[in-house]
Order: C-alpha cells, then structure tokens, then sequence
C-alpha cells in the first residue's frame, strides 16, 4: 500500500518522536543513581581516631578489651569483644554453653584512661549486638571445642560515634584479612591489650610472641601463644595477629597450667563464620586496617 504525503510525513513525525522517546528513557535510566548494596564508611584517621581496636569496653559485667571492626550490608559499624566479657559467670568459667549472659541490646560503653579505681572516660558507646555465648545456649550446642573457644562478641557502635572509629590496629597497624590455616609452633604474633590494670599506661600495651602447636583435640578452634608481656585480665578480647598481619583471633584465657601465663585465642575464622550464620547481622564481615601492618 502507497502512503499518501500527508499520512507519509504523519508516519515519519511518529517514528521520530518514538525514537526521541526512547532516547530519554534510556538516557534518564543511565543517569539515575544505582543503589549500592551498602553505604560507605568513612574512617576516622589512625592518628587521630579515639576509637580503634585495642580500646577498652565496659559493661555492667566488667571491663573488657576490645579487637577488630566490622560491618553489615547495611554500613552499620561493629568493635568485637570476647563474649565472656558480657557473660554473667566467674572468671574460671569457660564454657560458653552453660553461662547466662547480658541480653541483647545492653549498653557498652568504651573508656580511656580506666583504672582498678575509676572507669575513666567514656569516648564512646554503643549496644551489644551479638554473643557467642548466649548464641550457643541458645541453639542448644554442646561441642565442647566449640562451647570452649567460641568467644566473641559484636556492639554496634552509635551513629553519633562512628566518625571516631578506624579499623587499625595501634602500633602494629593491620588487620590485612584473616588467617585461615591455624598456626604451627614457632609462628610470631602481635597483639594490642589495654587492661585497666595497667592504669592507663600503654607501654606494656603493644606485645609480640610466638604460639605452641595447635592441639588436635581443638579442631583449629583455639590456639596457644606467649607475648612479652603477657596478657593479664582485662586484656580479654584483644586483637591477635599473625604473618602478614592477618587476624588469627581473640584473646580469650590466660592459661595457669600446664603453661603459666600463657594465653589461648579463639580462631576469628571459625567465630566469624558461626557469627554470619547465626547472628542475623546480614552482610557481616571483617574490615581491614587503613594502616600498613608493621610487624
């Protein structure tokens, strides 16, 4: 069929402003902003951020010292703790399955300068997020590699505090991923405790060592290690790092036997992979250090 010129040029206008049309939308749609699976942090500067791994955390169960920072999908902003640290037993109780713990949403606050007589100065706060231990009862677990050794818990840190935070650990700089093959005897760490025994004196804080042979029987949940100087109560929590500065874990016991003044690490791997799966924190991972690891 032959178009008349009216109907001809009737036709062309159409085909020219569905072109121009379609120009638009794809136009508009490269424009409009993505939406991002989870908004970006900004940290503080490592020189000047007041909170960091290492900080010392206190509950209403005690104090406590805190180890690496970690986020959701969502961008909100964790600092990880030992969970007995918020758990209601004795200091010689390790098992984790078998003692109460403070509920969820419990205020933490994170202090400098504490002391055995004073608190010190709260420079942040935030709400327990997640624990282990209270997890593990829980669900009823009763592997007792895993009751013994998996003890770690997240607070949440406050929106009003999250522009203080930076992931690096002080001195040692780090944590550049996690470690993932256990440790054999021999191997050096770094660690970053700030127990309020030390009255706010951080030289002793920053320590280094060398860990034993990891025991069979732990199936890569706990590994044993020596720091000059050793950690002392309220250096529970502490951030543990080991070749390259990846995170091997937290410290969570100072042994009495059979090797004085020792200290055992629950394995961040295996905590981390328990935490994602059974914590309901989505998108819940590891955050590196901004800061070169200089071990």
């Amino acid at each position: 069929m032959t178009l008349s010129r009216p109907n001809a040029l009737r036709a062309l206008v159409i085909l020219v402003a569905a072109a121009l049309l379609a120009t638009l939308v794809a136009t508009s749609a490269d424009a409009a902003p993505r939406t991002k699976s989870k908004r970006q942090t900004t940290w503080a500067p490592a020189a000047s951020a007041s909170l960091t791994p290492g900080v010392m955390a206190y509950a209403s169960t005690g104090q406590c010292t805190t180890n690496f920072v970690f986020t959701d999908a969502t961008g909100g902003v964790y600092i990880g703790l030992a969970a007995h640290c918020v758990g209601k037993g004795g200091s010689t109780d390790t098992n984790g399955c078998k003692v109460d713990s403070l509920p969820l949403g419990s205020a933490i606050t994170f202090n400098r300068g504490g002391s055995l007589l004073t608190n010190g100065s709260v420079i942040g706060s935030g709400t327990l997020a997640y624990s282990s231990w209270r997890t593990m009862r829980a669900l009823g677990v009763t592997d007792a590699a895993t009751c013994d050794y998996n003890d770690f818990a997240l607070v949440k840190v406050a929106a009003k505090d999250v522009a203080k935070v930076n992931p690096s650990v002080p001195v040692w700089g780090g944590p550049t991923g996690i470690d993932t093959d256990g440790v054999r005897a021999g191997e050096r760490v770094w660690s970053y405790g700030n127990s309020s025994l030390r009255a706010g004196v951080s030289l002793f804080s920053p320590k280094t060592g060398f860990t034993f042979a990891d025991d069979a029987a732990d199936r890569g949940w706990s590994h044993t290690f020596y720091t000059l100087t050793p950690g002392v109560p309220g250096d529970s929590g502490s951030a543990v790092l080991g070749a390259g500065g990846k995170a091997i874990g937290v410290l969570s016991t100072v042994l009495i036997t059979p090797l004085p003044l020792a200290n055992t690490v629950g394995d961040l791997g295996r905590e981390l992979v328990f935490a994602q799966a059974h914590s309901g924190i989505a998108g819940l991972q590891l955050v590196k250090g901004t800061e070169p690891f200089r071990g």
